[in-house]
């Protein structure tokens, strides 16, 4: 599920999604921006699987889990590491 597998494409694992995410996180942004940039992002690509909002949630988590973006408010933000 974090990593790509036998059973779970690499474009699929909450790694690669976590990495989209923090490709398009420039600024602070809310979760539905994110989501409609990291779609258009997927969107542009042939081969790309379909990304359900669960799967998009559950990189955020995973994001926040390991301090690599932090809230602000409503919004999110990379963490940025001194």
């Amino acid at each position: 599920m974090i990593l790509p597998g036998k059973n779970l494409q690499s474009d699929r694992a909450l790694l690669t999604i976590g990495g989209e995410i923090l490709a398009v996180l420039d600024r602070e942004s809310s979760v539905s921006t994110i989501w409609d940039a990291v779609r258009a992002r997927r969107s542009k690509r042939e081969d790309a699987s379909p990304l359900p909002f669960d799967w998009f949630v559950l990189a955020l988590s995973l994001l926040y889990a390991i301090q690599a973006i932090e809230p602000q408010g409503d919004l999110l933000r990379r963490q940025t590491i001194a």
